[in-house]
């Protein structure tokens, strides 16, 4: 008896432990360390003496420094409003790109040096919620967004019949002895239809290619199609195709225009597949107060900082979405808890550096939702945030365990989600939201947005049909 007795703290704690286990308890779930304090957003002027993006040349690469593309205002920022306009914003991109796929997949339409690295930078002090880099176009500097969603690159173009308040100068292709323009018989000029959606305009003045590009936010960029010198990491190349815009409308924040990086001919990639194999990559650097992360264009992986290996997946294969980069989503874990969908894949999922916040089917969002929800408990709840439906009170916490999100792809490749890519934070603790939204369709495909990308090295091999990940602490130095 007095054994029996001896032996029965052992029990109780050894079913205690079969408890914990048996109904899912936190002993071995997978956790990561949120900074509350680190990542708050504050009330501030812009950066003094802004200085933009840089690039330099590295082992036969390109790298050019990425930042927030709001690195430069000069305003004060009112975070609740900005933040809430820039997640309304991204919620039409979304329905405006996914209109395209709906309409893609019901038509019949047809389908130097090895390496540069660009500086990148978040765009969050141009008032946005994108990435920047600054290239030279002719003899200017140009400061532009990168987008993989999008084809045509193009900047804001004097003389402007209606533009939008740029910081900086306005290119003046009148000023440039390397300027042409793109006839509208050209080759080059029809295939604006697969680039654009719209076929170039002869009716105005057949010497020039007219062309029209709608984004779903409302914004729009509207001009003739050129030339001229592109400049990055020292390297020039000559006889670049983009898009000189004399009527632009849209929340652009302040830069001269868009980088195209998708698939098509006119696409950045394509345009430079010669001498850089087709090849790009890019870490995506937080908000945080002069953040740097890089654009790499070309194939030579030693220039990277990546903290694990690089996993490659192969993209889906679909004549109809040549444009875009897509995957096969195999699952999600969260806090090592594989969620229990059919819907993970649903045929593929879309990865987008002009995307904000990841889409996930609405059966899959609310499966991940309930297991976040089960893990991460104890908090008060804050109201919802625009798309953004599940909010937590983090007030007074300088830093809270939250579990692991995992998105796991085709031929065993992990995408680990970066802590700043779990939970968005507002200007403040009181609001602090889980960085994931539901599609309004089931049928819809998934989109990883860039911020689940926040940290990681992503790269995108255009002739081999792979996307790569690796972790990697963002930087340009």
């Amino acid at each position: 008896m007095p054994m029996a007795i001896a032996m029965l703290p052992l029990f109780l704690s050894l079913v205690s432990f079969y408890f914990i286990i048996a109904n899912g308890g936190c002993s071995f779930q997978e956790k990561k360390i949120f900074k509350v304090q680190m990542l708050q957003r504050k009330q501030l002027f812009g950066n003094q003496g802004c200085i933009l993006p840089e690039s330099r040349k590295e082992k036969g690469a390109i790298i050019l420094e990425m930042k927030d593309r709001g690195y430069c205002t000069k305003k004060k920022i009112n975070w609740n409003m900005k933040l809430k306009k820039e997640l309304m914003l991204d919620n039409l991109r979304v329905r405006s790109m996914l209109n395209r796929i709906r309409i893609k997949l019901s038509s019949h339409s047809l389908e130097q040096p090895s390496q540069i690295q660009i500086p990148l930078s978040s765009g969050i002090n141009l008032q946005t919620l994108n990435y920047i880099v600054t290239v030279g176009l002719g003899s200017q500097n140009m400061t532009v967004i990168i987008d993989t969603g999008s084809d045509l690159t193009w900047v804001q173009c004097d003389p402007c019949m209606s533009c939008y308040n740029q910081q900086g100068p306005v290119f003046n292709p009148s000023n440039s002895i390397s300027y042409k323009s793109i006839l509208c018989n050209s080759s080059t000029c029809q295939s604006l239809q697969l680039t654009t959606g719209n076929t170039g305009s002869c009716e105005f003045n057949p010497s020039s290619c007219n062309y029209v590009v709608n984004y779903g936010d409302g914004s729009y960029t509207d001009g003739e199609l050129g030339v001229e010198h592109l400049t990055f990491g020292n390297i020039s190349m000559s006889d670049f195709v983009f898009g000189c815009g004399r009527n632009n409308k849209g929340l652009f924040g302040g830069v001269s225009g868009l980088m195209g990086l998708g698939r098509s001919n006119l696409s950045l990639i394509s345009q430079t597949i010669t001498s850089f194999g087709g090849v790009f990559s890019y870490c995506l650097p937080t908000t945080e107060n002069g953040a740097s992360g890089s654009l790499v264009i070309g194939n030579d992986s030693s220039v990277f900082k990546n903290l694990t290996p690089i996993a490659y997946t192969s993209m889906v294969s679909n004549p109809q979405l040549s444009n875009f980069y897509i995957m096969n989503l195999t699952s999600i874990d969260v806090g090592g808890v594989a969620l229990e969908s059919t819907s993970v894949g649903n045929g593929g999922v879309l990865i987008d550096s002009g995307t904000v916040i990841t889409r996930l089917a609405p059966s899959v969002y609310n499966a991940l939702k309930a297991e976040f929800l089960k893990q991460f408990s104890g908090f008060p709840s804050a109201p919802g945030l625009s798309i953004l439906d599940t909010c937590f009170n983090l007030t007074g916490n300088e830093e809270v365990s939250i579990p692991t999100i995992s998105m796991h792809f085709e031929d065993n490749v992990e995408l680990n989600v970066d802590a700043a890519g779990i939970l968005y934070m507002t200007k403040d603790a009181s609001q602090v939201c889980l960085a994931f939204a539901s599609l309004s369709d089931e049928n819809d495909m998934a989109i990883i947005g860039n911020y689940q990308q926040r940290n990681q090295r992503v790269i995108y091999d255009t002739k081999q049909n792979k996307i790569g990940f690796a972790r990697e602490e963002c930087s340009f130095t």
